[in-house]
């Protein structure tokens, strides 16, 4: 899977995306950029609320952005943050990746060179998805 993304302009993409997101709050600021199936990427900001449950966090607008958009399959995405080691999805976000694809490629990058490499699948172990509904 990673020999067809161009992580470089991934990142190029998720920091820019960082570059606009809203944190008076948190000042952590996050940037996505999601790669399609179709070749799109698409970007998303975490965008920080005075009420805080209404957040929403880089990677799940990402994707919410992507589905307005018609896309729905997913070969990767790039996370970029300005800490000093690259940081994982929340729990949330995770449960979004998977839903409409099971196992894709997920980078997160920080200001140092190295960055955090895994799968949804192996970020969200059992995860619980559509197959899990009791059917009629």
């Amino acid at each position: 899977m990673s020999a067809t993304v161009d992580w470089t302009a991934l990142l190029a993409a998720a920091q820019g995306a960082m570059a606009r997101a809203y944190a008076p709050y948190s000042h952590f600021r996050v940037g996505a950029a999601l790669l399609t199936e179709n070749g799109l990427v698409v970007t998303g900001c975490n965008v920080e609320n005075a009420s805080y449950g209404l957040t929403i966090c880089a990677e799940r607008n990402a994707v919410f952005a992507a589905v307005a958009q018609g896309e729905t399959r997913f070969l990767a995405i790039c996370i970029a943050t300005e800490n000093d080691a690259p940081v994982a999805p929340c729990g949330a976000c995770r449960q979004v990746l998977v839903e409409f694809q099971p196992s894709f490629e997920v980078r997160s990058y920080a200001r140092g060179p190295e960055g955090l490499q895994q799968t949804t699948a192996t970020l969200l172990p059992h995860a619980f998805t559509k197959s899990d509904f009791v059917k009629p």
